[in-house]
């Protein structure tokens, strides 16, 4: 009795159930609006591209010049810097104990050249004038001798007459080598000596430069750069700091130590399609919408044209884009005086075509 109605039951309702989901999967669901309208452009004609906020100097990657560990970070993001101005600093205890051996080393070349120039010393003299004096007497002593022993005629001995010219002889020489001595010491050090002594002064003292130049290079300052409206007035902004005390550098390409920009008037790097090339012109007329508040509009100036055609690095995820495709990069400047973008922020540019 059960099962003769309880089977009819639920096949009903399993027929009841399969035709209510078969039902409500063919209706079509409601149009649902977006969280944030996309940007539209007003213009009939239009050029559109994604831009990249950035300083009006670009963003200026600072490296270092020699490898080594961060002693200490002189600045943090936000702060602004002049050129010149330290940024970071390398441990630099081994240069400043090689710079002391190098102080050393001119300080002896330079002795040993004030040495040469000081010479003769007035306490050195007095001795060789006595020991000149000294052997005249003795030659005069010798020559007496000779003399006396010749008045002799054959008394004396040939022997003894030999030895008194030998005596004579010597005594000569030693005077003239005292004379010579003398003279050695009065003419004063040699020219050449001289000039071998400040030569080695001279080396030494652009070895200690050259310590000095390695121990100011560890000290990476913000840099001075030529551009039409920047002097060393001009205040950057560091926009990121990559480096804490402790951590190795590297003058290898790859991320850079700090980031520094001057955002006193925002630029606005566009990519322009390799497709639309051909309807660009400069100086027309657009703005600029940032992604994710198409209700705000800010007005641009054209800068100038990148006229190297890169291929696109930024997709912006449209279905008609391709990662081979090329682009024109064009630099607009935002007038805003105020305007609430950020460096690094992507933006819609919409520029009107139609106008002549």
């Amino acid at each position: 009795m059960l099962t003769r109605y309880l089977l009819p039951i639920l096949g009903v309702v399993a027929f009841v159930f399969a035709v209510r989901q078969m039902t409500a999967a063919q209706q079509t669901a409601p149009p649902t609006a977006p969280p944030v309208e996309p940007a539209k452009s007003p213009f009939a004609k239009q050029l559109a591209g994604s831009g990249i906020v950035e300083p009006e100097t670009e963003n200026i990657s600072i490296g270092t010049h020699v490898p080594g560990i961060v002693e200490r970070t002189l600045v943090k993001v936000g702060d602004g810097v002049r050129p010149g101005q330290p940024l970071f600093r390398l441990d630099d205890r081994q240069l400043k104990a090689e710079l002391a051996v190098r102080r050393a080393v001119l300080e002896s070349a330079q002795s040993a050249l004030d040495k040469l120039n000081g010479t003769p010393r007035t306490e050195e003299l007095p001795p060789l004038r006595a020991r000149v004096a000294e052997m005249q007497a003795g030659l005069a002593d010798q020559e007496k001798q000779l003399s006396r022993l010749q008045k002799l005629g054959s008394a004396a001995s040939e022997d003894e007459l030999t030895r008194r010219e030998a005596g004579v002889a010597i005594a000569r020489a030693q005077l003239e080598k005292a004379q010579a001595d003398l003279a050695l010491m009065e003419a004063g050090a040699w020219k050449f000596d001289k000039l071998v002594a400040q030569a080695a002064v001279k080396q030494a003292r652009s070895q200690l430069e050259q310590t000095e130049t390695e121990i100011a290079r560890l000290t990476v300052q913000a840099p001075r750069l030529n551009w039409s409206s920047a002097d060393d007035t001009t205040v950057y902004q560091v926009l990121q700091v990559n480096v804490r005390p402790g951590e190795f550098v590297a003058t290898a390409p790859g991320q850079p130590s700090i980031v520094l920009g001057h955002v006193g008037k925002l630029h606005v790097r566009v990519d322009i399609d390799e497709n639309d090339i051909g309807r660009f012109r400069p100086n027309l007329p657009g703005f600029a919408q940032p992604r994710g508040n198409p209700e705000v509009k800010f007005p641009i100036a054209f800068v100038r044209v990148e006229p190297y055609v890169v291929p696109k690095k930024s997709l912006t995820g449209s279905s008609v884009e391709r990662v081979d495709t090329r682009v024109l990069q064009v630099i607009y400047r935002i007038e805003a005086v105020d305007s609430a973008l950020f460096v690094g922020q992507q933006v819609e540019v919409f520029l009107n075509a139609d106008v002549k």
